[in-house]
């Protein structure tokens, strides 16, 4: 049996991604913040575990709770301030990269010794295409036409921070996903994507055997190249 970990998994992309990979056969364990929210994720048959990425304590004390652990998928995330080039300071760059990016440290860190002990750990980093240079200059993409300091600045760093993991941990499948423009409470349902569409990704670089590919970045489409 696969034991994975979703973190921000009580709604749209998390929880989608959970109902997937239980219907695999995964023991899900859905880390939210409140679990007060985790009664959708209860009801598709994950365990419901308290788990606020930016707080040391509360990552330590869920990751203890785990029996063992193959898969984690970081997919917390918030979009941050949304505040323009006078008043966006370096506080609001510090609460967005706290949950994007700070935050895939904390629990990856204290997820090793459980995925060391896996016979084919995988780790997923959901970024996005916001964060991907070739994707902001390319005049017939949606992401050229989106400008912020914050979320998409943090998603370039969740990328490269992946391709970093990839390299120190080569005994592990290590990438990062775009789910794409999906519809979800991030951008107010405004995506043309189905949180099953945005999930294409992240449940196939969940579901990759031991040979599978690392230090990749992809979409519901497939590879894309750096």
């Amino acid at each position: 049996m696969t034991t994975t970990l979703i973190t921000g998994a009580n709604k749209g992309l998390g929880l989608e991604t959970a109902r997937r990979l239980l219907r695999a056969g995964h023991t899900v364990y859905a880390g939210m913040r409140d679990t007060a929210k985790g009664t959708d994720a209860a009801a598709l048959g994950a365990h419901v575990l308290q788990l606020d990425v930016t707080d040391d304590e509360s990552v330590a004390s869920a990751i203890a709770s785990l029996p063992e652990l193959d898969v984690l998928i970081n997919n917390a995330g918030i979009v941050g301030s949304h505040a323009g080039v006078d008043e966006f300071g370096a506080d609001d760059l510090a609460a967005v990269f706290d949950t994007n990016v700070y935050s895939i440290v904390r629990v990856t860190r204290a997820a090793l010794p459980l995925l060391r002990a896996s016979g084919n750990a995988r780790i997923v980093n959901v970024a996005s295409g916001l964060g991907f240079p070739r994707f902001v200059t390319d005049p017939a993409r949606v992401e050229s036409t989106i400008a912020g300091l914050g979320y998409m600045t943090s998603k370039a760093a969740v990328i490269m921070l992946t391709l970093q993991y990839s390299k120190m941990l080569p005994s592990m499948r290590v990438n990062t996903i775009d789910p794409g423009y999906t519809s979800t409470d991030l951008n107010g349902h405004s995506g043309p994507q189905t949180v099953t569409e945005g999930t294409d990704a992240a449940v196939a670089m969940a579901t990759i055997g031991h040979d599978g590919p690392t230090g990749t970045f992809s979409d519901r489409d497939g590879l894309i190249a750096y």
